[in-house]
């Protein structure tokens, strides 16, 4: 503990919940990215179709639409029980994909099936996480403990991209998803250890709310408080218009923009990612010392302007560059907006409120699915000049519009 005492971006590390949770979260990010460069290269590659891949990539979001449902079921039965039920049935699923690649029954169809069924679960792992965070840390712990939790994701995607293209060139699909279920069930066995204290109990007179009540009720409590409407709007924005260039749409830059094969598309993915474990790190480090709601709207502005420069790039240097500053500003707008909605919700509607959250991420399918025939028809420098300026344009009329919540300096959100 010596250590953790010394560097105070490691404080998170003495609740012993999150020292079972930090290593469960990021095995099931690793094999999240993993999935990822396998099943997208794999698409790309038997269909020969940017709309094919963009159709597959919406898929893995499709769950956003009941991610809510998720939150009140951890608010009822334990965040940490709906967790582990989510992460059983990663490890159902990609034992399934296994055998298809390793008989050499997989195909298009089955692919499609299977990734529409991950994308009923995956979305809400990091509602489930996020809220976990909430219940086990202190407050003047958070900050840094979302900047700490980030790094799972930021970092699993450099080593998985890395790790899950290398393998596949290595061994095959097959051999390289045998990997994948081990990783999921390492995950498994230490989400057992993440602590288990409720956030809500029900009190002898209180009645808990039907599911479709609860939504109702989460759904008039964002409606009605500006900061998290607002909020709401850019995380929607943000995943519309910033994510689909530097998300699935990758996987065609590589090969028909760079010419790359699946090693030079987990290098891309690397790129962002490695930017953004650098701004998780930085989060965790100075995160006390940043005004949240400023913060996340200047980085959510260098964020798009850095994916309009990288839309242009016609050489995979220059691009990894740019892909790395992008992923640096994406962690500085993230992790501060999650951060709000922890401060500013009552916590007897966490849950709902960040399944509601998590119903903004489907505008990265709803991204996708438009950019698939745009790429074909215009190219993939127009589609991301486009998706650029409408993100760019649409931040400034948010932080305009609710000037006296996200940009006063005395605003509550910006409180350090």
């Amino acid at each position: 503990m010596s250590l953790i005492t010394r560097a105070p971006a490691l404080a998170p590390f003495r609740i012993r919940s999150f020292r079972f949770q930090w290593p469960s979260d990021l095995l099931a990010s690793w094999a999240f990215e993993m999935e990822g460069v396998i099943l997208g290269w794999f698409v790309l590659v038997s269909t020969g179709s940017v709309l094919a891949l963009a159709v597959f990539g919406s898929l893995q979001f499709l769950g956003t639409l009941i991610s809510p449902l998720f939150g009140m079921a951890g608010d009822r039965i334990g965040n940490r029980n709906v967790l582990l039920l989510m992460r059983l049935g990663y490890l159902i699923l990609a034992a399934c994909l296994m055998t298809l690649f390793l008989t050499g029954l997989a195909s298009p169809v089955p692919v499609f099936i299977l990734a529409t069924l991950m994308g009923l679960i995956r979305p809400s792992d990091i509602t489930m996480r996020n809220l976990l965070v909430g219940e086990t840390m202190p407050a003047d712990y958070l900050m840094r403990a979302m900047g700490v939790s980030r790094t799972t994701a930021d970092s699993a995607r450099i080593v998985g991209a890395l790790t899950g293209a290398g393998l596949v060139a290595a061994l095959g699909s097959g051999l390289a998803y045998v990997a994948v279920c081990g990783i999921y069930a390492l995950c498994l066995a230490l989400t057992l250890g993440v602590g288990i204290r409720r956030l809500r109990v029900l009190s002898d007179g209180e009645v808990a709310m039907s599911a479709l009540a609860a939504l109702r009720q989460g759904f008039a409590y964002v409606w009605s408080t500006p900061v998290i409407r607002a909020v709401m709007l850019l995380a929607f924005l943000v995943n519309f218009a910033a994510y689909p260039l530097t998300g699935s749409l990758l996987a065609y830059v590589a090969k028909d923009v760079y010419g790359m094969d699946q090693t030079g598309l987990g290098w891309l993915i690397a790129s962002f990612a490695g930017g953004a474990l650098a701004g998780s790190i930085l989060v965790s480090l100075y995160g006390a010392h940043i005004r949240p709601a400023r913060t996340m709207i200047v980085c959510a502005l260098v964020w798009m302007s850095c994916n309009l420069v990288f839309s242009w790039l016609t050489t995979p240097l220059p691009g990894e560059i740019v892909l790395f500053v992008s992923g640096l500003f994406q962690s500085f707008c993230m992790i501060p907006m999650s951060v709000i909605l922890l401060r500013v919700t009552e916590p007897a509607l966490r849950g709902c409120v960040m399944g509601v959250r998590m119903l903004a991420v489907y505008g990265m399918p709803v991204g996708l699915l438009l950019s698939g025939p745009m790429v074909e028809w215009a190219g993939f420098a127009a589609t991301g000049t486009l998706y650029s300026l409408v993100g760019i344009v649409f931040t400034v009329v948010i932080a305009v519009w609710w000037r006296a919540d996200l940009w006063a300096r005395a605003a509550p959100v910006n409180v350090r």
